[in-house]
């Protein structure tokens, strides 16, 4: 392995002034700088909030009881030390692979091709999910249309959004981002105002429903990490910011900005609601499994609370289906500049675009889509479970990158080094060790052993599809010279 950062395809050295691949005039090869800086800062807001918060975190609740904020807080910590790291990284050097490119130069070829196509399989997957989400929520409000015709409309809405520029896909966001923060802080406003009883028709609940109900771990401390197996996915997609920074028109500032605020995002939207949750409603109340938002907010008699989460959900959905898009897409871009993909994904429009990388990550999501509803419990079954386990993958690889990484920009260019990694390399270490806790834990699990299983075949098969290229690429230097 090289002390050096080598200069590749699309890539450059991390030492050089400019961000890699650079954004420039569409049509020569490079993204364009079309996202503004109120852009990036709701992306990195409302990247944290996803549909899961405000649906899935019942089952953990259930699950778990009100021990459920420490399996929130644990989650959080480690997502926290693992943006830093991965800031540390995309401000000194912004691209639009992220982390696959860094992986790519600190441990070689073969890791940063590896976790860009399971960083890519992850998202067009989450495409058919989103999708399939969004639609039922249509076809509920308007059952006289199919459910499968919502799904079309919706991918092909976005599609054409993500088609049209960088800039459109950043005005969508920001406009679906800003919902829900709005909805999101509204909650909190109106929960603690019910948690100490100002409110009409409320009174302070104190930390009964905390400590009651067979105390705040009804099923003891292992329940914990079982909650935390649930929570840590809803954290995917943090690091969106860091693929979209190389297209921002002030991409170090962009990444230092969203890293420095991970931690009050994860503290105020998560453990803050979440807290409120189960303060005000018994963990045990069967409202909580269903939607625990709803359940509140009609607690505290707000009127056609589940319409208006409807809605807030949907956006969530088509927020969550937009930035997944564009995040595939500038995966796919970035595996096509560095020869890791077909040529034709490093091309662009000339606004910038890069239009067969996005059609492909839609191609397949489409396919995913029919899946889900041909073959629900089979074909969409393995996609779903393969690509579950895909998140602490990613964050092992960017520890480790990390690692390597803060050694080579000290020795080259210390004075990138803008933003940097808390204790390095402790926490760096203890990050790895939280995350291979979590996947041993994972084994423990029913659920969470078929997903690592099936992930881990996913990978070992992008891995092997790693060697063959690699393999046609050292032949096809060799012959030129030969």
């Amino acid at each position: 392995m090289r002390a050096d950062i080598t200069t590749r395809a699309g890539s450059s050295p991390a030492g050089s002034p400019g961000n890699s691949p650079s954004p420039g005039q569409g049509g020569d090869g490079h993204l364009k700088a079309g996202l503004k800086n109120r852009h990036l800062s709701m992306i990195a807001i409302g990247g944290v909030i996803g549909a899961g918060l405000f649906v899935g975190s019942g089952a953990g609740i259930a699950a778990t009881g009100p021990g459920i904020l420490l399996s929130y807080a644990l989650a959080g910590v480690l997502v926290v030390l693992v943006m830093r790291m991965l800031g540390e990284m995309a401000a000194a050097d912004p691209q639009s692979g992220s982390f696959s490119a860094y992986a790519d130069r600190a441990l070689g070829r073969w890791a940063g091709f590896t976790i860009g196509w399971l960083y890519w399989f992850f998202w067009v997957v989450v495409l058919a999910v989103e999708a399939t989400a969004g639609a039922k929520i249509l076809n509920n409000w308007m059952p006289g249309v199919p459910q499968w015709a919502f799904a079309l409309i919706v991918m092909a809405v976005l599609t054409a959004t993500n088609l049209g520029s960088v800039a459109s896909y950043g005005e969508f966001e920001f406009w679906f981002a800003g919902i829900k923060v709005v909805a999101i802080a509204a909650f909190l406003v109106i929960g603690t105002l019910a948690a100490f009883g100002l409110l009409p028709g409320t009174h302070a609940v104190g930390a009964t429903n905390l400590t009651g109900h067979e105390g705040f771990l009804p099923h003891g401390v292992g329940a914990v990490f079982t909650g935390m197996l649930t929570v840590v996915f809803a954290f995917m997609g943090s690091e969106i910011v860091t693929l979209a920074a190389g297209e921002s028109e002030d991409p170090q500032k962009a990444v230092s900005k969203a890293t420095n605020s991970v931690i009050w995002r994860i503290g105020i939207f998560y453990l803050g609601s979440i807290l409120l949750v189960v303060t005000l409603l018994p963990w045990d109340s069967a409202a909580v499994e269903g939607s625990p938002y709803v359940a509140v907010l009609e607690h505290v008699g707000i009127p056609g609370a589940g319409r208006v989460m409807d809605v807030i959900v949907l956006t969530a959905v088509l927020s969550c289906l937009n930035s997944g898009m564009y995040t595939a897409s500038r995966m796919a871009y970035s595996l096509g500049q560095r020869g890791d993909a077909p040529k034709a994904f490093a091309t662009v429009t000339k606004r910038g675009v890069p239009r067969v990388a996005i059609l492909s990550s839609v191609v397949f999501g489409f396919v995913a889509v029919f899946f889900n509803y041909t073959s629900p419990d089979t074909v969409f079954a393995f996609l779903l479970n393969s690509s579950g386990a895909v998140a602490l993958f990613v964050w092992l690889v960017i520890c480790f990158s990390q690692l390597r990484m803060r050694r080579i920009l000290e020795h080259e260019c210390p004075e990138r080094l803008t933003v940097r990694m808390w204790l390095y390399p402790y926490l760096t270490w203890a990050a790895i060790g939280m995350i291979g806790f979590v996947v041993a834990y994972m084994f423990t699990d029913a659920d969470g052993r078929k997903q690592m299983y099936l992930s881990l075949v996913a990978a070992a098969i992008v891995l092997a599809a790693s060697a063959v290229v690699g393999r046609r690429r050292r032949a096809a230097a060799v012959a030129p010279a030969s």
